[in-house]
């Protein structure tokens, strides 16, 4: 795709949550996020202003936490920054996109096995409503769940990979790879393009999506934040 088509996967969530998940998206003035149970990110304007964060705070509740993606410009001095992790996000270069033999289509009947395997490997968030985002494949062994991938975020032309795991037991098998294929499979026979987002630190991941195809596109950051009771004067913080 050109860079310009690119430029969506500046603010992923706002770009979903505006475009192909708009059907999920609870509002505020100009805030955006999904419902609590779906998904924790939630979508700011790519400059908020004080009005906006005044939004976050009512919409999220006082003492709520509020997760975002690459938060940039200023944040209410009296919001309490919970977690502020470097992350990269990586965009398909020719990954060798196919379906697989082994993989099978998960549903909300499946839901407390995904959810029971993430509480054991910390993908990342993975709640339980996350499944209606995309299509989720699985691989299971003597009918147990042993690895999962499936659809995330959706900007549009793009879907992002997330909720990747496998169980320890089946470590260094390739079922990673081989899921992060099919979705991506998926993903192409739509005319979509798949990304993905890990911690800047994850370097046995980065190297894992670089073989298999995926180039960084940029570096970002994981950040939340605790709503006060009142909103104050604003801070910057550094974000890339």
């Amino acid at each position: 795709m050109s860079r310009s088509d690119e430029r969506v996967l500046d603010n992923p969530a706002r770009a979903a949550l505006t475009g192909p998940h708009a059907h999920f998206a609870e509002r505020r003035g100009r805030v955006l996020r999904y419902p609590v149970d779906v998904s924790p990110w939630l979508a700011l304007p790519d400059e908020p202003d004080a009005d906006d964060w005044a939004d976050v705070a009512t919409l999220a509740g006082p003492g709520a936490e509020i997760t975002l993606f690459g938060c940039r410009g200023q944040i209410p001095e009296d919001w309490e920054i919970t977690l502020d992790m470097d992350g990269v996000q990586m965009v398909d270069d020719g990954l060798a996109a196919a379906p697989d033999p082994e993989a099978i289509l998960l549903g909300p009947a499946d839901v407390p096995e995904m959810l029971d395997l993430v509480e054991r490997t910390r993908p990342g968030p993975f709640l339980p409503r996350t499944v209606e985002l995309g299509t989720y494949l699985g691989i299971r062994r003597n009918g147990a769940l042993i690895a999962m991938a499936g659809e995330r975020l959706h900007p549009p032309g793009w879907t992002e990979i997330s909720a990747v795991c496998t169980d320890p037991s089946a470590r260094g098998e390739g079922l990673a790879s081989r899921l992060i294929l099919a979705v991506a499979h998926g993903i192409r026979e739509r005319g979509e393009t798949p990304f993905l987002h890990t911690g800047a630190g994850n370097t046995t991941a980065i190297r894992l999506y670089e073989s298999l195809g995926f180039r960084l596109r940029r570096t970002t950051a994981f950040l939340a934040a605790r709503a006060p009771e009142h909103l104050a004067q604003t801070r910057s913080v550094g974000v890339s």
